[in-house]
């Protein structure tokens, strides 16, 4: 009971979201540049719903596990979190995610189920029981701050309803930069903290996001050791596990060892949004011996050229 208490009521949980249509993959959806926005704005509108306010309760993180689409909340009021939890109980919110991903992505229905846990506990057990959910949910302090992909997602939304209002039409192009096909490769604005510096090979780099120059280099350059490179990626990167390095080098064998390269490093750009930096590529590289791609990366060949 922090009623009396100055200390502000913070707490955090997981929503786990499931289509039940096999042919609505969720992580699949927000994993892909055109919908992503799209999934993201019935999220938005679904969780404003089940709280009665646009602020009522703050996405941290969206995690793709397939099949699950995994949303980390931040609450930072009790009767916030209480209204949620109402609204959850009662199938509310439920109804309203499955009317807002139907409207926002054109489709005739989206099935879904959902689990909620906050730690260890699965509170779909207690729900009943409101105020021991309310406790298990405070007692999880949120581990993280806002993830940069959500502020460029939420911007996005902002100025998508203001232009709405103005005039519809221009809301597609001011949105244009989420839905185009290089989102993959996050916008090089200003939203980035100060750059970092590595070190390679004794000399000091500025750490930047990866480009489609990068991309499609490393792609023609790595050849057979694509694989070898993406099990280094993986160690600090969950959508690279070893069932997906082995489905990408079957799916596109036909294609060669460019295509495979490159839907691999397609794969931890989409994941890592701006975390996808240089100096985790270099890194990899290095640790696999491939000390020739990673000068071509940083431009140290065309360097020694001029």
């Amino acid at each position: 009971k922090m009623a009396g208490s100055s200390a502000p009521w913070i707490g955090s949980a997981y929503l786990f979201l499931q289509s039940t249509c096999k042919t609505i993959v969720l992580p699949s959806l927000y994993e892909s540049s055109q919908k992503k926005p799209s999934v993201f704005k019935a999220l938005k509108l679904a969780l404003a719903d089940s709280t009665g306010s646009v602020n009522g309760v703050d996405m941290l993180k969206v995690h793709c596990s397939h099949p699950h689409l995994i949303v980390q909340l931040k609450f930072c009021k009790q009767e916030n979190c209480r209204r949620f939890l109402q609204s959850y109980r009662e199938g509310a919110l439920q109804e309203s995610l499955q009317n807002h991903l139907q409207l926002s992505l054109a489709m005739t229905t989206v099935p879904l189920e959902m689990e909620l846990k906050a730690g260890n506990e699965h509170l779909d057990n207690m729900l009943k029981d409101e105020d021991r959910c309310l406790e298990c949910i405070y007692r999880e302090k949120p581990d993280r701050l806002r993830d940069e992909e959500i502020t460029e997602l939420e911007e996005c939304l902002k100025s998508l309803i203001v232009h709405q209002s103005i005039n519809n039409n221009m809301a597609v192009k001011d949105c244009a930069s989420l839905n185009s096909p290089s989102l993959p490769y996050p916008s090089q604005g200003s939203s980035l903290s100060p750059q970092v510096t590595f070190i390679f090979q004794g000399q000091q780099f500025a750490n930047r996001m990866l480009t489609p120059d990068d991309h499609q280099k490393f792609a023609k350059l790595v050849s057979k050791k694509w694989k070898q490179v993406g099990r280094s990626l993986q160690k600090n990167c969950r959508a690279l596990r070893d069932p997906v390095i082995d489905n990408l080098a079957l799916e596109y064998d036909r294609e060669g060892l460019y295509e495979q390269a490159y839907q691999l490093l397609l794969r931890f750009i989409q994941s890592e949004g701006k975390k996808a930096t240089i100096a985790r590529l270099i890194a990899a590289l290095e640790e696999n011996g491939l000390i020739s791609l990673a000068e071509e990366l940083l431009g140290l060949h065309s360097n020694e050229d001029c």
